[in-house]
């Protein structure tokens, strides 16, 4: 019998280089994971966090190519010399879009797809299908269609499938960046009950680590600079790591001891500070949107459906120039929908879309796609060029505007060191913002961003907020879709909140984030008060500025 608490992963001085690449990703890399453990991977975008995660199962080097030197070794197994087909039976791997993995339409399908290509006995096939539905709770999706449920639905049942095969690991690449908050919570609660009731050893990359930091028992941070890992309990790593969630640089910043990585530990230091400062929520209104701008975009009665399926229902939505608004909501409320009416690329079967005062109903795509740029949720549909640089260089020709200097736009998104990079083999944070250069290149006066931060680290983000800001000074409006309650903490002016296809709530950022449970950031969680949102916030105003030696201790 192996022992419980015996390494179930172990790299011993692993280098692995990517083809035609000179520098390695990570360079005598060891590292030991306990087998029944939670294991959280972080670091900056293009760090190595999926790269490493695919060699737990030979997806490196089998697919991506290039050399491996050292030893790996998963649940006993050599996934080098074994490759992703000996390797599925006890590795399971859920990659960042479910869809990628996707094989047949119906849920029952979906679970029995990989045992059927083991050649298991039809009996065992459909005990494990039982227990699957039964320990993930997507029982009621048995019979249903994977193009009809929701996001998080679509994500249970890709981890679902993984774990008919019985695996000793679970291997799952950023499982939340396409959920919202209900959904993403709901995903990783269910992670937590495998790994603590079943034994299950999960091995997760993430960057929205306010999500999910408080379920890993220990932190493997990469830094991406070619410093060495840090590896150990999830405080004494985030107390050292650059990268952090806005909860734990709030404690790093007020020198709180120890650092709180939950709400409900933040909420032990504040107690002692709440009155001296009033972190109470104020009387009166927060401060409203900055709709003073002549209108932009006007949305008049739109419906749409899908085959029947009513997507938007009825939308009513003004927004005026120079407004940043983020559309949120629960996966299928209909956002991406609104984005793609917005842009042409969807037409209302009622109502009227306007823009800049005039109906776009007879206008083609491509003409309004010169005032309007979308970029969607996956950037690769976006990217066919041979360089970055080629990309922002076609959309200049394509759109008739002298080339200019390429690199600017390139230097602003912080792009410039990979220019001569071919878009698709770069990491899924560098390729969005790749996407984005290549549209903003095109001088756009509306911008419609769906998701803008999929595979971005924080310093990303902050760096799209500040550039968001940016096109804003320059008289640009912007409307994103997207679950990062973040980035719209930093960013925007407004929030339209969408439920079933209707606008349910539409008000200032403030406002709306201080009356949800849902929608809030970590820094509005712990002091429910519409003043604070950020960190930046809190220093702004004061609060770094107290006596904190009599707050009491965790």
């Amino acid at each position: 019998m192996s022992d419980l608490r015996s390494a179930i992963i172990e790299f011993t001085n692993v280098t692995y280089i990517y083809p035609d690449v000179k520098v390695p990703v990570f360079e005598g890399l060891n590292l030991s994971i306990p087998r029944g453990s939670f294991t959280l991977v972080v670091g900056p975008s293009g760090s190595g966090k999926s790269t490493l995660l695919r060699c737990l199962n030979g997806l490196v080097p089998h697919f991506t190519g290039g050399t491996v030197r050292g030893r790996i070794r998963a649940a006993g197994r050599d996934p080098v010399s074994l490759g992703p087909q000996g390797m599925s039976d006890c590795v399971g791997f859920v990659f960042q879009d479910p869809e990628a993995q996707f094989v047949v339409d119906g849920v029952e399908g979906e679970l029995a797809f990989a045992m059927e290509n083991m050649g298991l006995p039809e009996i065992v096939m459909r005990r494990r299908v039982e227990e699957v539905l039964d320990q993930l709770s997507i029982a009621p999706l048995r019979g249903r269609r994977i193009s009809t449920l929701s996001g998080g639905e679509r994500q249970r049942v890709a981890i679902g499938a993984a774990l008919t095969l019985q695996p000793e690991i679970l291997v799952l690449d950023e499982p939340t960046s396409q959920l919202d908050p209900q959904a993403a919570e709901e995903v990783l609660t269910h992670l937590q009950k495998l790994n603590q009731d079943l034994g299950l050893t999960i091995v997760l990359a993430e960057h929205r680590l306010e999500r999910v930091l408080q379920y890993a028992d220990q932190v493997l941070y990469l830094p991406g600079d070619g410093g060495p890992p840090l590896y150990g309990a999830p405080r004494e790593v985030m107390a050292r790591a650059e990268l952090a969630p806005p909860l734990v640089v709030l404690g790093k910043t007020l020198g709180w001891e120890p650092l709180p990585l939950t709400i409900k530990e933040g909420r032990e230091f504040v107690r002692g500070v709440e009155k001296s400062v009033g972190l109470q929520a104020t009387e009166g209104s927060p401060p409203p949107s900055i709709r003073s701008g002549s209108p932009v975009i006007e949305l008049q009665g739109v419906w749409f459906a899908y085959d029947g399926q009513e997507a938007l229902r009825g939308i009513d939505l003004t927004i005026c120039a120079g407004e940043i608004v983020a559309l949120m909501g629960r996966n299928g409320s209909g956002k991406t929908t609104l984005l793609k009416n917005l842009v042409g690329l969807l037409r209302p079967q009622e109502g009227r879309v306007k823009l800049f005062g005039e109906g776009i109903r007879h206008r083609e795509t491509q003409d309004i796609a010169r005032q309007v740029g979308y970029v969607p949720q996956d950037p690769n549909a976006l990217l066919f060029a041979d360089t970055v640089r080629e990309e922002v260089i076609f959309t200049r020709r394509s759109h008739g505007l002298p080339l200019g200097a390429p690199l600017d736009v390139l230097r602003r998104l912080d792009l410039e060191s990979l220019a001569d990079s071919y878009p698709r083999d770069l990491s899924t944070g560098e390729r969005q913002r790749v996407a984005l250069a290549a549209i903003i290149a095109a001088e756009p006066q509306v911008l419609l961003l769906d998701e803008p931060t999929r595979g971005m680290d924080y310093l990303q983000k902050r760096a799209l907020a500040g550039f968001l800001r940016e096109q804003q000074k320059r008289g640009r409006t912007t409307v994103l879709s997207t679950h990062d309650v973040e980035l719209v903490a930093q960013v925007g002016d407004r929030i339209v909140l969408l439920g079933d296809g209707e606008v349910v709530v539409d008000g200032s950022t403030r406002e709306v984030m201080t009356d949800s449970l849902v929608f809030a950031p970590q820094i509005n969680k712990l002091l429910r008060d519409p003043r604070f949102l950020t960190v930046a916030d809190v220093i702004e105003l004061g609060l770094s500025s107290v006596e904190t030696a009599g707050v009491r201790s965790l």
